[in-house]
């Protein structure tokens, strides 16, 4: 539920670094590279077939909505496809740095989320990115403080979080408000309901504190906070038609796709095989992305956090495209993004020609394609 292209305004610019519109974690610079030697080695693949370049710079999040990137390296799908071209990963918590990295040239492929794919091309005037591909829908959740909230009207005169100023989910909750009736300031988050920005690394403890009766949030955020009390008022999925909408799609540097489309190729065969494995493998997927978080950060996710959360996503090839389109309406409409136009945002060429290959079923640009 959030809207199709966007300019940033300048007052959001200053306060959302790159892009408004970033699934919002707290930025980690340009990324970190993968700090497992056993998963480097899993990086490149011992078949010798030669491409375009000696390495490609991977970015995504260590998040589950992120799981396609974080299996299909952790597992060497994606290593496999690559041949002697080596996988060089990079790890952001927040959208605004993965572009940025992207537009500097220290990554050249990147699992993101809708609104910074969005900005990252609206700010470039169509010059930065194309999204070549989808990975994961849903993963979105309303939680609440029961005692505080029984039913959505309750939601009136109580705090509620979302990552960040403009990112997919604050857009998505805004519009939600809007269709209530309700009214609310979208940048200072002051009206009917108060809207409180806060880094999903926090946002537990906020609720912990009472300092919020609850949250829109992505997983596994979500599912941590009903691990503390919460509980599920609305899963954001049950919004949209068919309960799909893009929570994170594959983006391309357009001077990486110009110069190495077989490498691009290659990693989005990856990324198809990776979903097909997670999708017949739900378990074994679930593990391996939790050992892949555990090896970028540290700590695994405990079973009543992940669980759920991992029933919540759905992983797909499909960008969604339809449903991009009108998170940015939504944006526009909340008045968090100037109109812009959204054409050739998407070049699915190369996707639909491995899907085709594949037996499976093409995907659509939405109108949104390269001419």
């Amino acid at each position: 539920m959030p809207a199709p292209s966007t300019t940033l305004r300048r007052s959001l610019a200053a306060a959302a670094a790159l892009p408004l519109l970033a699934v919002a974690l707290t930025a980690c610079g340009y990324g970190s590279d993968s700090k497992d030697d056993d998963a480097k080695k899993a990086n490149v693949s011992s078949d010798g077939k030669k491409l375009s370049t000696d390495t490609v710079k991977i970015g995504y999040f260590p998040n589950l909505t992120h799981a396609t990137a974080l299996v299909g390296i952790q597992e060497g799908i994606i290593a496999k496809e690559l041949g002697s071209t080596e996988v060089k990963p990079s790890t952001f918590n927040a959208g605004p740095s993965e572009i940025e990295a992207l537009n500097a040239g220290s990554i050249d492929i990147g699992f993101i989320g809708p609104s910074p794919s969005i900005n990252g091309f609206t700010k470039s005037k169509g010059k930065s990115l194309r999204i070549i591909g989808g990975s994961a829908s849903g993963g979105v959740k309303l939680v609440v403080n029961p005692k505080k909230v029984k039913t959505l009207d309750d939601l009136k005169g109580k705090k509620i979080a979302t990552p960040q100023l403009g990112n997919t989910q604050d857009v998505a909750f805004l519009n939600w408000i809007s269709e209530k009736g309700w009214k609310v300031d979208a940048q200072s988050g002051k009206g009917d309901v108060s809207v409180v920005r806060t880094d999903n690394k926090v946002t537990p403890d906020a609720y912990k504190s009472g300092s919020i009766d609850g949250a829109w949030v992505p997983e596994p955020t979500a599912s941590k906070l009903v691990a503390q009390g919460a509980k599920v008022l609305l899963d954001e999925s049950k919004l949209w038609p068919d309960n799909k909408f893009v929570i994170t799609n594959i983006i391309v540097s357009q001077k990486f796709l110009t110069e190495h489309p077989d490498v691009v190729e290659a990693v989005l065969r990856g990324s198809v095989n990776t979903n097909t494995w997670i999708n017949a493998n739900p378990d074994k997927a679930k593990a391996s992305a939790n050992t892949a978080l555990k090896t970028l950060s540290g700590k695994e996710l405990p079973a009543d956090v992940l669980d759920p959360a991992w029933k919540s996503i759905q992983f797909t090839d499909d960008p969604l495209a339809a449903t991009l389109d009108t998170e940015a309406k939504h944006a526009v409409k909340a008045g968090l993004l100037d109109e812009t136009d959204l054409t050739g945002i998407y070049d699915l060429k190369p996707l639909n020609k491995i899907l085709k290959a594949a037996g499976k079923p093409e995907v659509a640009d939405a109108g949104l394609g390269v001419k």
